[in-house]
């Protein structure tokens, strides 16, 4: 039996359809909606068809009871969703018309109702992208064909809808481009709606990006920066589509600060939260969200407001940071506040014997607590001192690793005056205190800590010490100074020695050569055989038996025993007495 309902001012379906009815149309009336029992009776109804209507929804039970339905048409109304769960109460359905309506999506659970369903028309709706889940669903169907001349395939409408080609679109288009066998689609040619840059382009010529969860990428995750500065936190992130970037606190405080975005070459996108002129409220930390459709991703900055220019750790970056005077960032390293925070004080220690003539105060600081939390500071501010009093001209003479000595100058201090010497070591906050004795303008510092950056404060007694009263030094350079001295008196003895060495030794072996010479040269020959005469000489009678000249030939040697100079005197002598043994002279 076929019923046919074609009134156009009806407004609900009938009530009294035959119970045999197998094949029940309802086309082109003003009904908007179907009551839930409607069709309860009708269980052996095959064919439902309501086109162009006005149905605006439907619910699950609408069709409850009709398990020998094959076709469901309902083009061409105004439905906005469609209960896919009310599917499984129809094992026997194989084709769903829901052409032209107004369907803006189709959830992912309608891939477990629609594994039946071998004609499926969803074109002239407004969808903009299909489930994964559905897709993959008709990708791996294998399903006995609704019409027997089809050659057992799958009819797919989706023509007709303002596809957004993004990357949630990139299975339905590999879908597309390498379908299954067993897939038919009424239009094939399926068009991009949006982006504008791609509207009206075929599937076949788009390349899209596979969908990715968004990823947070911070160049830091702390960040020390000194009060007053400008900051900017930057926070990156990749994924498809680009997730969107925002900022918060963690503690939910307001932001201080601008965002500005932009996206580099290599396509990350980057937000960059700009704080300008930071301030203890500043600190804290800083969160920032990347989002997509597939989820969200949060990254965390830690942003630590300092006093001083310096960011480091004291210990690891000590070297280098003294170079014998303050400079102006290092004398303003801490604020009034910062250097008015006494919590350690030491007190006054007589001033060592050989310190006593001389002006100098040396001074072994004490590690006892001030107990009373009044002396720590209870003086006027900055705009009060007197000017006769301010100190100046602070500077650090090296001495050792383990201690220093510090000097000023405070012209118009009077001889009654006593200053404080403040110092800490760099970055901490707790300073000891030391009074130097009234008249005084230098004082050692014992027991600090090798190769670690401090920071001294002189100031009158009492007084906040101004920026310019303080200076930065590390007990390393300060060695390093008399070190480098003792290092330029090694090198300049040794490059003396390199060039007087060579000189001494090319004389030395002059003379050396010139003296060899003299013993290993032959002498001539004419003085080797030379020939001394010697004659007696008496002034009486000669000796009976000595007649004439004696010739005698003597050695060189002998010659010149001889010929000395006093032989020649001896020789002049006249003997006295008669008969004294004959001289002989040359």
């Amino acid at each position: 039996r076929t019923v046919l309902c074609n009134d156009p001012e009806m407004t609900l379906p009938p009530v009294n359809i035959p119970v045999d009815t197998s094949k029940l149309r309802i086309e082109k009336t003003a009904i908007r909606r179907v009551p839930g029992e409607a069709f309860h009776l009708l269980h052996n109804l095959e064919y439902l068809w309501m086109p162009y209507n006005s149905l605006g929804s439907l619910s699950s039970i609408t069709f409850k009871g009709l398990r020998r339905l094959q076709e469901l048409r309902l083009d061409g109304n105004n439905l906005i969703s469609f209960p896919w769960e009310s599917l499984a109460g129809m094992p026997q359905l194989r084709l769903l018309d829901l052409h032209n309506n107004e369907l803006t999506s189709i959830p992912p659970d309608a891939a477990r109702y629609v594994k039946n369903i071998t004609y499926l028309d969803l074109s002239s709706n407004k969808l903009m992208t299909l489930p994964q889940a559905l897709i993959a669903t008709w990708a791996n169907l294998q399903a006995v064909p609704y019409f027997p001349n089809d050659n057992s395939k799958i009819i797919l409408g989706l023509q007709d809808n303002p596809w957004v080609c993004d990357c949630s679109l990139y299975e339905m288009v590999h879908f597309l481009n390498f379908q299954s066998p067993n897939i038919a689609f009424i239009e094939p040619r399926l068009k991009c709606f949006t982006p504008r840059s791609l509207a009206g382009v075929f599937f076949s010529q788009v390349e899209l990006r596979k969908c990715q969860s968004p990823v947070v990428h911070t160049s830091v995750a702390k960040v020390k920066t000194i009060l007053g500065s400008t900051v900017l936190l930057r926070c990156g992130t990749t994924g498809v589509p680009i997730p969107e970037l925002s900022w918060r606190r963690a503690d939910g405080a307001q932001l201080n600060g601008t965002v500005h975005q932009e996206i580099s070459s290599d396509g990350m996108s980057w937000s960059i939260l700009g704080l300008p002129v930071v301030s203890y409220l500043d600190s804290g930390e800083y969160i920032c969200k990347a989002k997509n459709f597939l989820g969200a991703t949060e990254a965390f900055i830690s942003l630590i407001i300092t006093d001083s220019e310096s960011t480091d750790d004291p210990n690891s970056s000590a070297k280098g940071t003294w170079n014998g005077k303050a400079s102006g960032m290092e004398a303003a390293a801490y604020n009034d506040k910062l250097v008015a925070r006494y919590v350690i004080t030491t007190s006054t220690v007589p001033t060592l014997g050989a310190g006593a003539g001389t002006g100098d105060s040396v001074l072994l600081p004490d590690t006892a607590q001030d107990s009373n939390p009044q002396n720590l500071l209870v003086s006027p501010t900055m705009d009060q001192q007197e000017p006769e009093r301010m100190v100046r001209s602070v500077r650090v003479i090296g001495d050792t690793d383990q201690s220093i000595t510090l000097a000023w100058k405070a012209p118009m201090a009077k001889n009654t005056t006593v200053f404080s010497v403040l110092y800490a070591v760099f970055g901490e906050r707790d300073m000891r205190r030391i009074n130097v004795e009234p008249g005084k303008t230098k004082v050692t510092l014992y027991g600090l800590l090798p190769k670690t950056k401090y920071i001294v404060c002189v100031c009158v007694k009492g007084l906040i010490p101004r920026k310019e009263q303080c200076i930065i030094f590390s007990t390393d350079e300060v060695v390093s100074a008399g070190g480098t001295q003792k290092l330029i008196n090694v090198v300049v003895i040794s490059v003396a020695c390199v060039i007087a060495v060579p000189l001494t030794l090319v004389v030395c072996c002059g003379a050396l050569k010139r003296r060899c010479k003299k013993c290993f040269v032959r002498k001539p020959k004419d003085a080797q055989e030379s020939y001394v005469t010697f004659e007696s000489l008496s002034p009486g009678a000669k000796a009976k038996g000595v007649e004439g000249e004696y010739l005698t030939r003597h050695t060189p040697d002998e010659s010149n025993r001889l010929l000395s100079a006093r032989s020649s005197v001896d020789s002049e002598a006249i003997p006295k007495i008669e008969g004294q043994p004959n001289e002989y002279f040359c």
